[in-house]
C-alpha cells in the first residue's frame, strides 16, 4: 500500500489551519506546529471578512459555524467626525451572491472553529514548537524542532506569518516594511445602532471606524500616524485610544465609555511586504503573510491568505509531481492577484495620509474589489 506523501505546516494562523483542513480532506499526512503554546486563541478583537474571504471558509466546511457567530452586512458608511451620515455605499459581493458581501466576527472566535476544523481533521498538531533547521535534498525535507525531535517531510509549508522565520531559513530576504500608519483597535459591546462598518476621516486621527462581530459586540480602531512604540508604554494604551476616540461623534461616546483597560486594546503599524521573487525554495514553500502583507484599508489580509492555502491545496492535490514548476505555477497565479491588492491597499493609505478624500479613492477601491469577485 502506497504511503501518503507528508506535509510539514509551519503556524497555525488562518492560512496554516486552512491548508492543513485541505490537505487532510486529501488523505495527506499533515504534522502542523505552532510557536504559540495557546494557539493564538485568544488574540485579537474583531476581523472583517469580505466575501472572497467567506468563499474560502465555505469551501474548508466552517461557513455555518462562522455565519451563525459573526455579524453578516452588506454596506460601509461615511461620516464626518461629529458622526453624520454622509454616505452609505453598498459593498460588492466579492464572493458571489449566495455569500454575504461582509462579515464582522471576533477573531479568537474565528481562530477556535479553525482550531476545531484543524483538529477534526485528523492532522498531528504541537504546540509550543517550531523548527530550527531544515535540511533539504531531491526528495524532501529533513527537520529539526525546538524539543529535539526530527521529521522527514515530503513538503514544508511555510505559514508563519509576516515575521516568518522560515522564509528567512531558506533564504529569503524580503522583510515587511512600515507604511507611516498605525492602527489602535478595541472590542467592546455593540451599540444598538451599529448595523454595519462606518468609517469617519478627518478630526485627530485618520480614520475612525467600527465593524459589528457579533449581536452584542463590535471592534473599533482608530488610524493615526505611526509612532516609536518605545514611547507608548503598554500601561498607556486605553489612555491613548481613548483620547483619539473622544473627539469623534455619533456612537463613539458609547464606545469610548468602554476603552478603559490596557491590556485589552492593540496598537499595531501598518506594514507593506510582497516577496517578488518564487515563493519557494526546494521542498519548501510559503503562503500568506509569510509571503505578503498589506494594510487593512481594503480588510484582504486574511481573504489573501486563506486564497493562498485554498490555491496551494488544489494544486498539491491534482497531481503527483510536486516540483519547482508547480510552485512556480503557484506564485505566478497568486502573485497576479495579490500584488494589485497590496499596490492599492498601500495607495489607499497613501492617500489618507495625504488628505485626499476625492473619486480617486473610490474608484481604485472599486476597481480592485470587483476584481477579487473572480475565483481566486
Amino acid at each position: 500500500m502506497t504511503q501518503p506523501r507528508t506535509v510539514l505546516v509551519v503556524g497555525g494562523g488562518a492560512a496554516g489551519n486552512a491548508v492543513t483542513i485541505l490537505l487532510r480532506r486529501a488523505g495527506l499526512s499533515v504534522d502542523l506546529v505552532e510557536a504559540k503554546d495557546d494557539w493564538n486563541a485568544t488574540a485579537g478583537s474583531g476581523i472583517t471578512l469580505q466575501g472572497n474571504a467567506l468563499r474560502v471558509l465555505r469551501e474548508l466546511g466552517v461557513w455555518e459555524q462562522v455565519e451563525a457567530s459573526g455579524y453578516a452586512f452588506g454596506s460601509v458608511g461615511i461620516t464626518a467626525p461629529d458622526g453624520t451620515v454622509l454616505h452609505v455605499q453598498d459593498d460588492l459581493r466579492t464572493g458571489g451572491d449566495d455569500l454575504p458581501a461582509t462579515v464582522g466576527m471576533q477573531r479568537p472566535r474565528l481562530q477556535r472553529i479553525l482550531i476545531d476544523a484543524v483538529r477534526a481533521s485528523g492532522a498531528s498538531v504541537r504546540l509550543g514548537t517550531r523548527a530550527v533547521s531544515l535540511d533539504q535534498d531531491a526528495e524532501g525535507v529533513t527537520v529539526r524542532f525546538t524539543d529535539g525531535t526530527e521529521g522527514r517531510y515530503d513538503l514544508v509549508i511555510a505559514a508563519d506569518g509576516l515575521s516568518s522565520a522560515t522564509r528567512a531559513a531558506i533564504g529569503i530576504t524580503d522583510r515587511p516594511e512600515p507604511t507611516g500608519m498605525a492602527i489602535w483597535r478595541v472590542a467592546a459591546p455593540r451599540p444598538a445602532g451599529v448595523v454595519r462598518t462606518d468609517l469617519a476621516y478627518g478630526g485627530p486621527a485618520y480614520i475612525a471606524g467600527y465593524c459589528p462581530t457579533g449581536e452584542d459586540t463590535i471592534y473599533a480602531y482608530v488610524v493615526e500616524a505611526n509612532r516609536d512604540r518605545a514611547s507608548i508604554p503598554p500601561e498607556s494604551y486605553a489612555e491613548e485610544m481613548r483620547r483619539l476616540a473622544s473627539a469623534y461623534g455619533g456612537f463613539w461616546p458609547e464606545i469610548t465609555e468602554h476603552i478603559t483597560d490596557p491590556a485589552k486594546v492593540n496598537y499595531t503599524w501598518f506594514d507593506r511586504m510582497l516577496v517578488e521573487g518564487s515563493w519557494h525554495r526546494g521542498r519548501v514553500v510559503l503562503v500568506g503573510d509569510a509571503a505578503h502583507c498589506c494594510p487593512p484599508t481594503l480588510a484582504q489580509g486574511a481573504a489573501l491568505s486563506l486564497e493562498d492555502a485554498l490555491v496551494l491545496a488544489q494544486m498539491l492535490t491534482a497531481t503527483g509531481t510536486w516540483d519547482d514548476a508547480l510552485f512556480q505555477a503557484y506564485h505566478e497565479r497568486r502573485v497576479r492577484r495579490v500584488r494589485p491588492v497590496v499596490e492599492a491597499s498601500v495607495q489607499i493609505g497613501r492617500w489618507q495620509l495625504d488628505g485626499v478624500r476625492d473619486a480617486d479613492v473610490a474608484g481604485l477601491m472599486g476597481r480592485t474589489m470587483t476584481m477579487l469577485r473572480e475565483l481566486p
